[in-house]
C-alpha cells in the first residue's frame, strides 16, 4: 500500500483563481466606490455603481478565466494528439526520447532504457505526457472550475467593500471603505499564503500594498474629475 502524502500543489488551480477573483473583487469594487464617492456623487449613486461593478466584474472574471484556461486545454490536447501520432509512426524513436529524458534526470542509460520500456508498456501516452510535456492530473487545466471559482470569489470579495459602503454614513464613507478594504486585503493575502504554504506576512503585505495603490490612484482620479465637473 502506498502512503498518500498531502501536498499543496494540488490546490494551485483553484487557489490561484479564487485568490485572483477575491483580490480583484475587493480592489476593483473598493476603488470604484472611492472614485465615485470622491467625485461628490450621492450615497445611492455610490452604492449603485458598486453593485454594477460587482455584477459586471463577476461575469467578466468568469468569462476571462474560462477563455484563458480553455486556451491551455486546447494546447494540451494538441500536444497529446501529436504524441499519439508520433507513438504510432515512430514508437522506437519515442522510446529513445523517453529514455534520454531519464538519463538527463540521473539514471544510467541501461536503467533509463528499462524504465522507459516498462512505462511505455503500461501507458505510453501518459508517460510522455508527464515526463516530456509536463502534463499531469494535478496541473491539468480545468476551465469550468477556474471560471466558477473566479466568479464566486470575485462576488464575495466585492460584497465586502460594497456592504461597508452601503452601511457607512456619508461623512465617513471614504475612510471606512478604504480602511476596511485594506484589512480585507491583508486577510486575503495572509489566508492565501497560509493555504499555499508561503510566508503569511509577505503575502499579506504584497496584496495590501498593491490594493492600496490602486485605491489611491482611483480616488485621486475621481477627485480630479469631480472638481473639474
Amino acid at each position: 500500500m502506498r502512503s498518500q502524502e498531502a501536498h499543496r500543489i494540488g490546490r494551485v488551480g483553484w487557489l490561484r483563481a479564487a485568490v485572483l477573483g477575491a483580490n480583484d473583487g475587493i480592489v476593483s469594487t473598493a476603488s470604484l466606490v472611492l472614485g465615485v464617492a470622491t467625485s461628490h456623487a450621492s450615497h445611492s449613486g455610490v452604492v449603485v455603481a458598486g453593485v454594477a461593478g460587482l455584477v459586471a466584474g463577476a461575469m467578466s472574471m468568469a468569462a476571462g478565466e474560462y477563455v484563458s484556461v480553455h486556451s491551455q486545454v486546447d494546447t494540451e490536447r494538441a500536444e497529446l494528439d501529436m504524441e499519439r501520432t508520433e507513438l504510432k509512426t515512430d514508437n522506437k524513436g519515442e522510446h529513445k526520447e523517453l529514455a534520454a529524458i531519464y538519463v538527463e534526470r540521473g539514471l544510467d542509460p541501461a536503467l533509463a532504457k528499462q524504465v522507459a520500456q516498462q512505462l511505455m508498456v503500461h501507458d505510453a501516452l501518459e508517460a510522455h505526457a508527464r515526463d516530456e510535456l509536463g502534463i499531469t492530473t494535478t496541473n491539468k487545466a480545468r476551465p469550468i472550475q477556474a471560471a466558477l471559482a473566479s466568479a464566486a470569489s470575485f462576488a464575495v470579495g466585492a460584497a465586502l467593500p460594497l456592504g461597508v459602503a452601503a452601511m457607512a454614513p456619508d461623512t465617513k464613507l471614504l475612510y471606512l471603505v478604504a480602511g476596511t478594504s485594506l484589512l480585507f486585503l491583508a486577510g486575503l493575502g495572509a489566508l492565501a499564503a497560509r493555504v499555499g504554504g508561503a510566508r503569511v506576512l509577505a503575502g499579506a503585505l504584497r496584496v495590501t500594498f498593491w490594493g492600496a495603490l490602486a485605491m489611491a490612484v482611483t480616488a485621486g482620479v475621481g477627485a480630479l474629475f469631480g472638481a473639474a465637473a
